[in-house]
């Protein structure tokens, strides 16, 4: 009962967040109001919500990088691999090293295992987070796609790295071999299991659906228990179960293309995901929000472990680590764009150097959050002495103050960064756009015409079919035609379409109050009603999605 009031009061919470900052006067992110919910919440209501990190793990981060995976562009991840690539692999060993000898210069009382696991887990962005910060600051697209990918893949090799941090304080003994042979294990494993996992899942409905039909709620819950079993399978083997949650969500994005699913069971599963996203994400700022109290609760004992007495010294250390990790990240986005820039270069293309502010966006936009704070959360207790830890309530303390510093800084940073920037103009898909929905307005006029070319003579409703068929050619024809008639214009076609998209617009409103007018005056039912406006709705979506 306790866990299920627990999820009860986060899901409010959620909720209550996306009214405070609809409301709220000032540009506040949502991350932060989350954040402040969730340590209101176990501080003045005396609820505390522990977070445990593997179930953390696998309930809520799991099938969220599994649905980043699968709603991310493939093709910004080959367009721009090797920059990936370099940032969730390259800088986050970069960061272990640099991060982790100035932490524990900083601070002599930490030790340089304890600074270099610190530093590890500070080393991973957030994909939650950066998805946050795209809604409020727009961002290049391309640059976006950079941070998700490195957000999706740098996880595992900053956990690695903090294992094995934890293991030399721990044991006193390192080993470079066996460190990564264990790296291309978990990478490796980690992504075998999650496409395995995935292609059986899928492959396995596709046959069902194909012999015993297709039922829409079977479907939309096996998408759901897909990343949960990649997570579970790759971490029975000990391989990285972030990993394959990822990999399976990449699948899941390829497996999409193929169109094997009813319409109807794409409309609803996307909801339904919406929906988790939507509440995962929530949760997931709140529970970090409510682990605040517990960690001030020890910062009596973190600034004693510094050697000093004042607690104003934290907050100095915090801000110097968040300086410091933007710093890094920023000189690694320097070399790395100077090497693909040279590559580019070599190959007889030519692009401009991207200039200082566009890398200084790109460092301040690389944000922690929950991955950060549940892998410090993991920390032993004691070493295999039995002696306490060292500095691990500081460890802690320096986490969660860096993931809500870079918050902050990323919020309030960007903005002005970006304003005024001159960016390489982003390639126009509008005449791609217009060359498909020609060619799929052929095709299904090619189709309805070989479908009516196809009825025998004297076949019942003949004249029927010959009727529709007709009207429906005319509804293709048209769109045919228009295409034709503003082919060329694409200034004049965007004014035409949005010109039609009002009217449509304007439409649809009418026909819903009018169900709704029937419904109240008595002469519609409320289950025939919710199916006439569901259907006014999916007109709509294709005039409103984005």
């Amino acid at each position: 009962m306790e866990a299920i009031t627990t999820s009860l009061v986060l899901l409010v919470a959620v909720v209550a967040s996306s009214m405070l900052q609809r409301i709220s006067l000032l540009p506040i992110p949502i991350a932060l109001i989350q954040i402040a919910i969730g340590a209101l919440i176990a501080w003045a209501f005396d609820f505390p919500i522990e977070l445990e990190p593997d179930i953390f793990f696998l309930l809520f981060i799991a099938p969220l990088l599994f649905y980043d995976g699968w709603r991310i562009s493939r093709q910004g991840l080959r367009q721009d691999k090797w920059t990936i690539l370099a940032l969730a692999f390259g800088l986050v060993i970069f960061t272990v090293l640099g991060a982790g000898y100035i932490i524990h210069w900083m601070i002599p009382a930490m030790p340089l295992p304890v600074a270099f696991a610190l530093a590890a887990i500070l080393s991973p962005t957030d994909a939650v987070s950066v998805s946050g910060i795209a809604e409020r600051t727009p961002l290049p697209k391309r640059l976006l796609h950079i941070l998700e990918g490195e957000s999706l893949l740098n996880d595992a090799s900053g956990l690695v790295c903090m294992r094995f941090a934890v293991a030399a304080m721990t044991t006193g003994m390192f080993s470079l071999s066996d460190a990564v042979r264990e790296f291309v294990w978990l990478a490796a494993g980690g992504f075998a299991v999650g496409v395995g996992v995935a292609v059986l899942a899928t492959r396995g409905k596709d046959w069902l659906s194909l012999r015993f039909g297709e039922v829409t709620g079977s479907q939309i819950l096996i998408s759901l228990l897909i990343p949960f079993g990649a997570y579970l399978l790759a971490n029975r083997i000990d391989a990285s179960g972030i990993l394959a949650a990822v990999a399976a969500g990449l699948v899941m994005n390829r497996e999409e293309q193929t169109g094997r699913v009813l319409a109807i069971t794409r409309i609803r599963r996307a909801a339904v995901w919406d929906a988790m996203q939507f509440a995962g994400s929530g949760m997931v700022f709140i529970l970090l929000g409510a682990q605040l109290p517990q960690i001030i609760d020890g910062a009596a004992r973190a600034v004693s472990e510094t050697g000093h007495r004042d607690e104003l010294w934290l907050i100095i250390y915090v801000l110097a680590i968040t300086f410091m990790l933007a710093a890094l990240r920023f000189l690694w986005g320097w070399a790395t764009f100077g090497v693909v820039l040279f590559r580019v270069l070599r190959s007889g293309a030519r692009r401009p150097r991207p200039s200082w502010r566009l890398i200084a966006v790109t460092s301040l936009a690389g944000v922690r959050g929950a991955i950060t704070l549940a892998g410090v959360l993991t920390l032993p207790l004691t070493l295999q002495d039995g002696s306490p830890f060292p500095a691990r309530d500081l460890a802690i303390f320096l986490a969660a103050g860096v993931i809500i510093a870079s918050l902050i800084a990323a919020h309030a940073g960007l903005p002005p960064l970006l304003k005024g920037l001159k960016l390489q103009p982003e390639p126009s898909h509008q005449t791609l756009e217009d060359m498909a929905r020609l060619a799929a307005a052929q095709a299904a006029e090619k189709a309805v015409e070989r479908t009516l070319r196809g009825l025998k003579d004297g076949q019942q409703d003949a004249h029927l079919h010959l009727e529709i068929g007709a009207r429906i050619l005319a509804f293709y024809q048209k769109r045919i035609d228009t295409h034709a008639i503003h082919n060329g214009d694409a200034e004049l076609a965007r004014k035409v379409g949005e010109i039609e998209r009002k009217l449509y617009l304007v439409g649809f409103d009418a026909e819903r109050d009018e169900f709704h007018r029937l419904v109240r005056a008595g002469k519609l039912t409320d289950d025939l009603a919710r199916k006439l406006v569901r259907e006014v709705d999916l007109q709509e979506s294709r005039f409103t999605s984005k």
